[in-house]
């Protein structure tokens, strides 16, 4: 796909548009992320091979996969499989929309998920599982139902570690029901998933106690807090760190064990009564209640139970959401661990915060279990495995107890938060030291809960230096980037920020700047280390007696780097002389190539050798973007007045008076300024001549009303039923309605050849990024028609752009 499609796209209704590059790099798996600008009837096709231009799912008899948003005129999501629809919903926050929204679309072996923004694997919206995959699905078709849908930013991405944050929302039962999946998803989720009580049954690591069993006297280790937890196993903090089971054998023993450390096991039928009687022994009652269960359904029916196999026992917990924390899995008391942690019984360790003095007794295993880093640091043959105390450094106090607390109850409580942006951070970074993912994952939610303009600078600055923040990095500089003006001028914070950070941040697509002016300060800020907020201009004065070296220092490099960020044809042009005779310009050459390259351009309307055209480009701010799609859309300027700007349905806008429309004739039967707002179809309308400044002319002239701004990149015409098809006009803007700009001059132009005929025209050069309230369509010669050669015939007018 070249880059203007890749850009923008549009499909026509029954038709599909098929590209190279709209395929998974693995068959099955893989995301698609785009926006789309429709009425209803987004369509995404998902093939083993690409179809043609003219191809509609409805007529497809090869495996495919359909997702259908705003199906049934806007109201529902439909997912289809082979033709077939498996999902038809309502409710779920999916809908079409007028103006441009964010979708991504993720297929990982039958896992369709669904969710909204800009950031793919973000805002979850929808998810089903499919029990029999089409895993070859690589290409991707965007398609349309009976109206044009607009695409652009169209993207297709692996889905790399992607999947395992879709995976933990579906549930167990079906996640559980693919076995291959489940081995595969085990092997990616990482430390988290393969960390925990498993890893240590029957491991002499970190174990303090351990069973003499049967008569071979073989020795089994295990871990007093974790017995104790679970049961009663007449267990001393002082006594003796063994138990003798002389009449239990070894299988028995495993079996009980194996049910504590992971929730699950096997025993035969014949063993059944045994494993109950050591159950109660030690009192692990939820195991002793399952196996007396299983006893009596056997008794009450032997066909259930095949003698010849084992019997599984699961923990009831065990069955949970696989996001549940592990420890609620398992048949363990978290009560108990939370009174074991406050009084010290069963500790083997002593943890001591340099500065502080000791924080807790705690427990090798449950630091352990949690923490790969603390299991490598008590048994990797130094000094803390052979010590009872533990003394950390560079550890904040506060945010290590609320960790510690976390590892016996798997809840972070939220009224140890007093400075929660603060805390939060020194938790974050705790969790990402010491590898306690479910904890890094909770801190990530909550900053992402709390986040805000005045956090955002302060959390950038932490986790620019962390790889496993990757999403919060992200969705700050998101924040940022829409906030730009305030997160510049309310503190100076952001001058700390790192050279990569800053310059993401100043290339987001998403950044919102009231002036193109701020931009350039706030680099200018930046690169000068700022301790306080002054404008350009004071910068300047630091150049009068000074060099670039010297005010810029190390960042002077950087300062180049990120001027070619600056959209300088943007400035207004008053801004750009000033700037041209600027210490600046004088003292820093790219400077002064920038800014004459930005005057060239207003005064020639010149690209010159400028590759980069973003830099002539209005960036986000508070105008709305209302975007051409195709000729006599619903997307335009007119058309949004024509709804009260999207309150509620469509009328007449010249009826409601939102819009004034007068032409350069009288009102008559021919000349109805509402008929071209109408969409409707009208024979004969016209505007007739007039003679202004000694010279004939005709025109039509529209007000988008006060307090309202088009920058206008596109116009529509429809010519009515006659053959006075025009050749010469210009398309004008005005602020005043009496000082006129040209937006775009036609010479010759024969695009209009047929009665009836819609043509549309894109606004380029410099004036089509200036804002204007007044604009109009002006015959400059006569049309071709000979009775009426000065008559502007034209039945439909539409404007597009960003409208305020």
């Amino acid at each position: 796909m070249d880059k203007k499609q890749k850009k923008f796209l549009t499909v026509a209704p029954f038709e599909c548009a098929w590209h190279d590059d709209l395929r998974f790099r693995e068959a099955g798996r893989g995301c698609v992320a785009f926006d789309a600008f429709a009425h209803n009837d987004v369509t995404v096709v998902f093939r083993e091979n690409a179809g043609s231009q003219h191809y509609h799912y409805k007529r497809d008899n090869s495996p495919h996969y359909t997702v259908i948003i705003g199906s049934h005129r806007n109201k529902r999501l439909n997912i289809e499989v082979n033709g077939k629809t498996v999902v038809d919903v309502a409710g779920v926050d999916l809908y079409c929309s007028s103006t441009f929204q964010s979708y991504w679309i993720s297929i990982y072996d039958g896992l369709i998920s669904i969710g909204k923004g800009r950031y793919p694997f973000q805002n979850l919206v929808f998810q089903w599982l499919d029990s029999n995959p089409n895993c070859s699905v690589q290409y991707v078709g965007l398609s349309s139902w009976d109206r044009h849908v607009g695409y652009r930013n169209i993207n297709v991405l692996p889905l790399m570690q992607n999947h395992i944050s879709l995976w933990k929302h579906v549930d167990c039962g079906e996640y559980n029901g693919m076995e291959d999946a489940d081995e595969e998803l085990e092997e990616d989720i990482g430390d988290y998933e393969n960390w925990g009580l498993a890893n240590f049954l029957e491991s002499w690591e970190l174990s303090d106690v351990f069973f003499i069993v049967g008569r071979e006297e073989r020795a089994v280790p295990a871990h007093k807090v974790i017995l104790a937890a679970s049961g009663n196993f007449s267990l001393s903090s002082l006594g003796e760190d063994f138990i003798h089971l002389q009449d239990v054998s070894y299988p028995i023993l495993r079996t009980l064990l194996e049910y504590i450390y992971t929730g699950n096991t096997k025993v035969p039928e014949s063993h059944l009564s045994s494993l109950k009687a050591l159950s109660l022994q030690f009192e692990v009652s939820a195991l002793a209640k399952q196996c007396e269960e299983m006893m009596e359904r056997f008794k009450l029916n032997k066909k259930i139970f095949d003698s010849g196999k084992s019997v599984e026992i699961s923990y009831p917990g065990s069955r949970l959401n696989c996001s549940t924390v592990f420890l609620n899995k398992l048949p363990i008391d978290v009560t108990k661990l939370i009174s074991f942690r406050l009084t010290g019984e069963y500790s083997d360790v002593e943890i001591y915060i340099e500065g502080h003095g000791q924080l807790a007794q705690s427990h090798r295993i449950i630091l352990g279990l949690w923490s790969a880093p603390f299991t490598k640091m008590f048994t990797n043959g130094m000094t803390e495995s052979v010590s009872s105390k533990v003394c950390l450094k560079d550890v904040c106090f506060e945010a290590f107890k609320i960790m510690l607390d976390f590892m016996y109850t798997g809840e972070v409580n939220k009224e140890d938060t007093t400075d929660i942006d603060t805390l939060l951070l020194q938790l974050l970074l705790l969790a990402d030291q010491f590898g306690v993912s479910l904890l890094h994952q909770e801190c990530c939610k909550r900053l992402l809960e709390h986040l805000s303009e005045d956090s955002v600078c302060q959390i950038l600055q932490v986790i620019s230096s962390i790889p496993s923040c990757k999403l919060i990095e992200e969705t700050c500089e998101r924040k940022f980037s829409m906030h730009f003006d305030y997160c510049t001028t309310a503190s100076i914070d952001f001058v700390m920020l790192d050279e990569a950070t800053f310059g993401n941040i100043l290339q987001h697509p998403d950044l919102t700047v009231t002036s193109e002016e701020r931009v350039l300060s706030a680099i200018l800020f930046w690169c000068c280390k700022a301790e306080e907020l002054f404008g350009w201009d004071r910068v300047d004065e630091m150049m009068l007696n000074s060099t670039p070296e010297l005010v810029f220092g190390e960042r002077l490099n950087s300062l180049v780097k990120f001027l070619s960020f600056v959209r300088f044809p943007l400035l207004p042009y008053p801004v750009l002389q000033k700037l041209e005779r600027s210490n600046l310009s004088m003292c820093i050459p790219a400077f002064n190539q920038l800014v004459k390259e930005a005057i060239g351009f207003l005064e020639y309307g010149s690209f010159g050798h400028v590759k980069d055209l973003n830099k002539f480009q209005h960036r986000r701010s508070s105008f709305r973007e209302l975007q051409y799609v195709c000729d006599g859309d619903s997307n335009g300027v007119l058309y949004f007045a024509g709804t009260s700007y999207g309150e509620h349905q469509w009328v007449n806008p010249v009826l409601s008076k939102k819009v004034i429309i007068n032409a350069s004739s009288p009102v008559c039967r021919f000349t109805d300024p509402k008929v071209l707002v109408s969409r409707s179809y009208q024979g004969t309308s016209f505007a007739g001549p007039r003679v202004e400044d000694g010279r004939n002319t005709s025109w039509w002239m529209v007000d988008i009303g006060h307090n309202h701004q088009l920058m206008c990149n596109y116009y529509t015409l429809r010519q009515d039923g006659s053959r006075a098809f025009i050749r010469n006009w210009s398309f004008q803007g005005s602020m005043d309605g009496n000082n006129w700009t040209n937006l775009r001059v036609h010479e010759n132009d024969e695009t209009m050849c047929k009665p009836g005929q819609f043509a549309s025209w894109p606004v380029i050069g410099p004036n089509a990024l200036l804002p204007f309230r007044f604009f109009r369509v002006v015959l400059t010669s006569p049309t071709t028609d000979i009775s009426s050669p000065w008559n502007f015939c034209i039945c439909f007018l539409e404007l597009y752009g960003y409208f305020r």
